[in-house]
């Protein structure tokens, strides 16, 4: 995993600018809509009380682009969502009557490289572009709270907390648009799709498959140098 990541990272920064393209720094803004079809989703949505667009939740992230021909960049970029749920269990209370109260948290960050078409100039009213391109995928699951201990003759309640985290290569496409304003600044919107493999995760949920893919969109800020 580590030698690929350096591989793609090295492509992305060997790779350098070609003369007289300029480059650029783009901040973003907007929604994640995680994908959430694997059996840890499935497994949360029956056990606890959240479905699965309440994963839904804000990403954002940073970009350095460079021009490699007139009509054609590459972008090294990372992101970032995070999402955090309350929940208690859909079919059990405590022996009071009260709820079993959890927090449950996804954090998924990509890193990656793009390669970008731009069919028109950058410097019109409005330039489009479309986005390909390769992730590393890093993510992080926790439960934290009271758990019932099924394997216990009178289902035990304890305070406990689960985690796993890892990485996961895959990819995105993207269609964008970007405005000028001014010589050197753009607004952009974006409508990304990121894929991934669904993977099984390890340490506390070594039986669970974790789906990392969804659709985001975005709004930014791009500075021209």
């Amino acid at each position: 995993m580590s030698r690929a990541l350096a591989a793609m990272l090295a492509l992305g920064v060997l790779a350098a600018p070609a003369p007289g393209w300029a480059s650029g720094l783009e901040v973003r803004l907007g929604a994640f809509f995680p994908r959430a079809q694997s059996n840890l989703f499935d497994d949360t949505s029956e056990l606890f009380t959240v479905e699965d667009e309440d994963w839904r939740g804000l990403s954002g992230g940073a970009e350095y682009s460079f021009g490699l021909a007139e009509h054609v960049e590459m972008a090294l970029s990372i992101d970032g969502y995070s999402r955090e749920r309350d929940t208690v269990y859909r079919d059990f209370v405590r022996e009071n009557g009260s709820e079993i109260a959890q927090t449950l948290r996804l954090t998924i960050v990509p890193v990656g490289v793009s390669l970008r078409l731009l069919p028109t100039s950058r410097r019109q009213a409005l330039t489009p572009y479309v986005t390909v391109g390769g992730d590393v995928f890093f993510y992080r699951y926790e439960e934290i709270g009271d758990f019932i201990d099924f394997f216990s003759d009178d289902l035990d309640i304890s305070a406990d907390s689960f985690e796993s985290d890892g990485a996961i290569f895959g990819g995105h496409a993207a269609a964008g648009l970007r405005v000028p304003v001014g010589d050197d600044f753009a607004i952009t919107g974006e409508v990304r799709y990121q894929f991934a493999p669904r993977k099984r995760m390890g340490d506390d949920f070594r039986n669970n498959e974790i789906d990392v893919s969804g659709v985001s969109a975005t709004l930014g800020f791009r500075l021209r140098f």
